[in-house]
């Protein structure tokens, strides 16, 4: 239900996961494309992700759905502030200020724009004044601060126009020899997905009968192998292995004029780690060497009292086989430690009672 998806939404927004929040808001409104709420609230988390012309476009369909709705003028405020679309924004919060005419929010924001209108008006009119006389017009400063507000907007501010947004979304990352691109669409029929690989080219494609198709085809940052290049659709996301033509690190998903120069990446140290080696003052140690010394050293060592006999419980218990070993740990635990046994058959069905040494007699401690 929108309703359920709307609240985890509001969740995931108290907990500042913004873009869960958005990713949530998004699949409430494909079950209820007519709710001005989801729109101004899903405006709220594209401006807390910095996603401005996006919030920009939210609060415009929330406005457009309930011409009422205050918050949505509010949110289109915050947004064009941020964008530096001051004259847009004004004009959004003086209708939500008549909206709501207690709420101060408005009018600190109104504030805020007629402040930074005054100091593009000024820079303007410096401009103007230091511009040099070739026999064009100067417009007079009393004449500009007449402007209307809508010559100025337009003047000035043009209007913000939010770029479509992408149906999906996507990320990757890189190993030494792949690119792994993460497309985020959930619960898509594999028969509905088609990828195609170029020497420098991915072409992937979404159409699901009845709804708007999803392409994408971007020139990649290097070049592949088209033979090796994979994909599988999984229940929550597209996962693609583009293979690399070059053991370079991609900066970037996409060809650009300005990437930086690629980092070359050494294969076989990634691939094939070496035995780590450490400075001596004697030169090269054979430390498989030293170690298979230090093993005998252990073995053949005299030990004396309980160093002893723990010694001679490990090294049986070492070679014992399953039976010898729950013999053997019954028997010393349930003896307090006077019996040793390696005959499951024998202990196995019974308590194994204590057992002193000779002259010793067995005390039970009360606590």
């Amino acid at each position: 239900m929108a309703s359920d998806l709307e609240k985890k939404a509001k969740e995931a927004f108290v907990d500042d996961d913004f873009e869960l929040a958005v990713d949530l808001y998004t699949q409430a409104i494909e079950m209820e494309p007519d709710n001005a709420d989801l729109y101004a609230d899903r405006a709220q988390a594209n401006i807390k992700l910095g996603s401005l012309t996006e919030a920009v476009a939210d609060a415009n369909k929330a406005i457009e759905l309930d011409s009422s709705m205050s918050k949505a003028y509010l949110r289109k405020g915050i947004a064009c502030i941020k964008l530096e679309e001051y004259q847009t924004a004004k004009t959004a919060l003086e209708v939500g200020c008549s909206l709501s005419p207690g709420e101060k929010r408005f009018l600190q924001l109104m504030k805020e724009c007629d402040k930074h209108l005054a100091e593009e008006d000024n820079d303007v009119v410096e401009r103007k004044t230091d511009a040099p006389s070739d026999g064009t017009s100067v417009v007079d400063t009393a004449q500009k601060s007449e402007r209307s507000g809508s010559e100025h907007d337009s003047l000035y501010h043009p209007k913000v126009e939010a770029p479509p947004k992408a149906k999906y979304r996507h990320d990757y990352y890189n190993t030494p020899t792949e690119v792994v691109l993460t497309i985020f669409a959930k619960g898509i029929p594999a028969e509905y997905v088609n990828v195609e690989f170029g020497e420098q080219i991915l072409s992937l494609s979404i159409d699901i009968p009845g709804e708007e198709g999803y392409h994408f085809q971007p020139r990649l940052f290097g070049k592949i192998i088209p033979e090796t290049c994979k994909y599988q659709v999984l229940s929550s996301k597209i996962e693609v292995r583009l293979s690399k033509a070059e053991a370079v690190a991609w900066t970037s998903l996409e060809y650009s004029n300005m990437k930086p120069l690629p980092q070359r990446v050494n294969v076989s140290s990634v691939v094939k780690p070496q035995r780590a080696t450490y400075p001596s003052s004697k030169g090269n140690v054979d430390w498989d060497k030293l170690e298979a010394e230090v093993k005998k050293e252990e073995k053949d060592e005299k030990l004396d009292g309980d160093a002893a006999l723990n010694k001679l419980f490990r090294d049986i218990y070492k070679d014992a086989d399953e039976d010898m070993r729950r013999a053997m740990m019954k028997s010393f635990v349930e003896s307090n430690g006077t019996v040793l046994s390696t005959n499951w058959k024998e202990v196995g069905s019974k308590k194994v009672d204590s057992t002193p040494p000779d002259g010793m007699e067995l005390k039970k401690w009360e606590y």
